[in-house]
């Protein structure tokens, strides 16, 4: 089967990087590759794009989409949170634009084998870095129902988390819970019947809890921010995309955080040494047209933000 990734607000990211045709650029999560390619096709020959996927699949893929573009291109099989490392260990100190695409590959997710997709019965996984130990299937079998209880709550925002937790270690306590099949079963038991009637799939929120989980994936985010900003040249932009509202509060506050101003009395000499280290490009998210999302359902719930270096 070959497995299909479609590239989300593709024209909008990439017309506020504000590309420089000789600049260098850093697509984090380069996924199906449609976000680099795009960057790849406005740099000229002196510019540069620095690819970092941890999914060895992605990098692959990318390596045949990309191939035209390979005098300008670096691939790098790492986590984005590691981009300084990154950069430095391929030549580069600072950069011209970051693009950080959040939501997982839709490749990844049809991919029955990986175990993201609670539509088909798969062993549990879910990992993003197929070279990691943690899964899934090690959450849910071995982490106590207090631990459980938090994360379905904090990342999948599920309602019913206390309660499904409870039915994940007593259903545990009989058989190991191998597959998603297995745990799809038994959030559909824990969830009663009238509130699983309307809404999205009873196990959609406790899935993206394991996944984000899993890939530990808000404290990557809120790492790899801090270190964009360091590596990016004045003038430079950041662009986020996220896909559910934790990853989108984190950008925002950080953000918001980074434009603070001078908060001493305007008749004062300064004393708090705050100075505004970026400027906000979008006011208010960008969302995708309502035909992209006739196109491409997945593109639904995305949103991007971008700030620019002063």
């Amino acid at each position: 089967m070959e497995l299909k990734h479609e590239t989300v607000l593709l024209e909008e990211s990439i017309d506020n990087l504000d590309i420089k045709e000789d600049g260098v650029y850093v697509d984090c999560t380069l996924g199906g590759g449609g976000h680099s390619e795009l960057i790849l096709d406005r740099l000229g020959p002196e510019g540069h794009l620095i690819g970092i996927d941890q999914d060895q699949f992605a990098i692959d893929k990318a390596q045949k989409r990309l191939e035209e573009y390979s005098d300008r291109l670096t691939l790098v099989r790492d986590n984005f949170q590691n981009v300084k490392k990154v950069l430095y260990y391929n030549g580069f100190v600072t950069v011209d634009g970051l693009l950080m695409d959040l939501g997982f590959s839709s490749f990844q997710v049809d991919d029955i084998e990986r175990g993201f997709s609670y539509q088909h019965d798969a062993e549990l996984d879910m990992r993003m870095d197929r070279r990691q130990r943690l899964t899934a299937k090690g959450i849910v079998n071995r982490w106590n129902e207090k631990k459980l209880t938090k994360i379905i709550t904090e990342y999948g925002e599920e309602n019913w988390a206390k309660r499904i937790a409870k039915f994940i270690v007593k259903e545990r306590r009989k058989n190991p819970i191998n597959t998603t099949g297995d745990l799809v079963d038994i959030i559909k038991s824990a969830i009663p019947a009238g509130a699983r009637k309307n809404g999205p799939h009873p196990a959609k929120r406790t899935f993206q809890a394991l996944r984000i989980a899993v890939n530990d994936e808000l404290n990557v985010l809120k790492n790899v921010l801090e270190d964009a900003l360091e590596v990016l040249n004045p003038g430079g932009r950041i662009c986020v995309i996220s896909f559910h509202s934790l990853e989108d509060r984190i950008v925002k506050h950080f953000f918001k955080e980074k434009v603070k101003e001078c908060i001493c009395p305007k008749d004062m000499p300064c004393t708090c040494d705050i100075e505004p280290e970026l400027k906000v490009i979008t006011r208010k998210p960008i969302m995708p047209s309502d035909d992209e999302v006739e196109r491409n359902p997945r593109a639904r719930s995305a949103r991007l933000r971008v700030a620019e270096k002063l």
